[in-house]
């Protein structure tokens, strides 16, 4: 599991392609997770193509951040995935995790079945290209790009959907019953996302190294493991505590962090 273990590019926003290779070389990843415009780059695409990378994961906003509730906005919002598609399967990636794009003043079963409809032709052209097409939660701070805040819910809209899933720990550790909403998000998860969180903590985005906090890390890493699991692990590190000790050396011990953990665990 060390070689799909990922630091997403998030990390280091604002980092040019040859800067972001140094960093993958330090850290010792060729797994890269990564934003769809860094992969639209004709920049980057040539710095991925120059090594022994996987792309295992694109992160998208569908709709411009909203859901698409016309054929208009429906048509743009298919025609920026279609293009992003191809891109990603041109580099041979894995998948593009989506956030679903706001709902506005939609209810959530509106939304969530406008969503459908407009992303389903995506879904075959997705499954031709070998690419899945995942949804992640994310906590609702973000309600005005997403409508997936809770673990629970991003299982219901994928499945809905006919999407995979992309688990994000940091936003659904404290929910009720996570070893059972894993198990039932198992079968679809194409990506987990790794982060820890200090309890009293209030500077968004709070994220902290794995580790350092109060997240079950390591026993939720071990029953996916033990449950079949076997796609990447992702770290995704922003905030004031990953600023304050410098983006590289924070990256630099949770891969540490992660490498043990899945060694203790057989992974």
């Amino acid at each position: 599991m060390h070689e799909q273990l990922s630091v997403h590019d998030v990390t280091f926003l604002g980092s040019s392609p040859a800067e972001l290779q140094r960093h993958w070389t330090q850290l010792g990843v060729r797994c890269l997770s990564v934003i769809d415009t860094e992969l639209l780059d004709p920049d980057f695409q040539r710095v991925v193509g120059s090594g022994d990378y996987l792309v295992q994961a694109v992160c998208h906003v569908f709709g411009s951040g909203l859901v698409p509730i016309d054929r208009r906005t429906a048509g743009a919002a298919r025609s920026a995935l279609s293009r992003l598609i191809d891109v990603a399967a041109s580099v041979d990636a894995r998948c593009i995790y989506l956030l679903t794009g706001g709902r506005g003043e939609l209810s959530w079963s509106e939304a969530a079945e406008a969503f459908g409809t407009a992303i389903e032709p995506c879904l075959h052209e997705a499954a031709q290209a070998g690419i899945s097409l995942a949804i992640e939660n994310a906590n609702a701070v973000y309600a005005d790009i997403h409508m997936a805040h809770s673990l629970r819910d991003t299982i219901t809209l994928a499945e809905s959907a006919g999407l995979d899933i992309c688990i994000d720990l940091f936003h659904c550790w404290a929910e009720a019953d996570l070893a059972g909403l894993l198990r039932r998000a198992l079968p679809r998860t194409r990506l987990i996302q790794l982060s820890d969180y200090v309890l009293g903590d209030r500077a968004l985005p709070a994220r902290a190294v794995p580790g350092d906090g109060a997240i079950p890390i390591e026993s939720f890493v071990a029953q996916a493991l033990a449950e079949g699991y076997r796609f990447g692990f992702d770290l995704e590190l922003l905030g004031p505590r990953i600023d304050a000790e410098g983006r590289l050396p924070a990256a630099q011990r949770a891969c540490d962090a992660v490498r043990g953990m899945l060694d203790r665990l057989g992974g």
